[in-house]
């Protein structure tokens, strides 16, 4: 396992899981934007907890390869469906918040096979 794969991985998944307590905590410049985009409130809890779950498998995917593959590959598609959901929604310039966050997940992934 090589270093960069270990600092990505386990920035990424810092950095995911910062996310999740923003939408646990109601963070007012997470669940703002979340209410605009038309996301119902019912649905917060489980995406927080998908981000949660998703940072974790990243985490012991350090340790089991195959559960830090399959979280990051959840984590891409909840991050190209939270692009989606903005370009939905019309609010273009808020595209590269998600993306700030797929990021580091496809870095994490893509240095996992290089390793």
């Amino acid at each position: 396992m090589s270093t960069a794969y270990t600092v990505v991985t386990v920035a990424a998944a810092l950095w995911v899981g910062f996310s999740a307590a923003c939408v646990f905590f109601r963070a007012p410049w997470v669940v703002g934007p979340l209410a605009e985009y038309g996301v119902p409130r019912s649905w917060w809890p489980w995406l927080g907890a998908a981000k949660a779950a998703g940072a974790l498998g990243l985490l012991v995917g350090l340790f089991v390869p195959v559960v830090g593959v399959l979280a990051g590959v959840g984590l891409v598609i909840y991050f190209v469906g939270a692009v989606v959901t903005v370009v939905r929604a019309r609010a273009y310039s808020h595209v590269p918040f998600p993306l700030l966050y797929l990021a580091p997940v496809v870095g994490a992934l893509a240095l996992g096979f290089a390793a």
